[in-house]
């Protein structure tokens, strides 16, 4: 108590002692009373000022789209738009899955779907000597795309190890976009694609 007796006796020594007039002095309390609530007034919005954190705007990515055709023994075959990185079962699966009597040996089913290609899935029998066969007889050129080992085999100069290839290499790579690919099976050459040339077609 002491402390604050002596202090406020100085303050009043040296606001007593100051060279102003009363209405200075006046004035300078009523300013320095302004700054002391000014000065609390920011202290105190500083402090309940909250901090709003922006909006999270959620941002949706369309997923790229495909068109297949699905053709053959399939329940459903058409047009179907399937989402980009499908693979050829999804295909199938739209078109209805396959139909009774379908042959998936010569498709491959978890190859992933380009844009604009055709899936055609066969169709087959079996024969009294239990083999199974294709169901349909095809004329005059074969389709490279639909066609199976035994039909290539069917082809001069290519036989049963060659037409194997043919169908595994469009099995792993998809059908073919023209007649000229199948040189890009090994075990086909310029001579022998060109013995084959009028007789195959995509």
């Amino acid at each position: 108590m002491t402390h604050f007796t002596q202090a406020f006796e100085r303050i009043s020594c040296w606001w007593y002692e100051l060279h102003y007039s009363p209405t200075q002095k006046r004035a300078l309390l009523i300013l320095g009373a302004l700054i002391i609530v000014f000065s609390s007034l920011l202290v105190f919005r500083g402090n309940s000022h909250e901090t709003l954190a922006p909006p999270i705007v959620a941002v949706q990515v369309a997923v790229p789209e495909i068109f297949v055709d699905v053709t053959g023994a399939v329940n459903k075959p058409g047009v179907y738009t399937l989402n980009a990185n499908s693979r050829v079962i999804d295909a199938i699966k739209a078109a209805g899955d396959s139909a009774p009597g379908a042959d998936l040996s010569t498709i491959n089913l978890a190859r992933v779907l380009f844009d604009g290609e055709q899936i055609y899935v066969d169709s087959s029998v079996v024969n009294s000597a239990g083999v199974r066969t294709s169901k349909s007889v095809r004329r005059g050129p074969i389709n490279i795309n639909r066609a199976t080992a035994a039909q290539f085999d069917s082809l001069d100069g290519i036989g049963p190890v060659i037409a194997r290839r043919i169908v595994e290499y469009r099995k792993v790579n998809g059908p073919f976009a023209t007649v000229e690919d199948l040189q890009k099976v090994s075990g086909i050459g310029v001579a022998k694609f060109a013995q084959i040339k009028n007789k195959v077609r995509v």
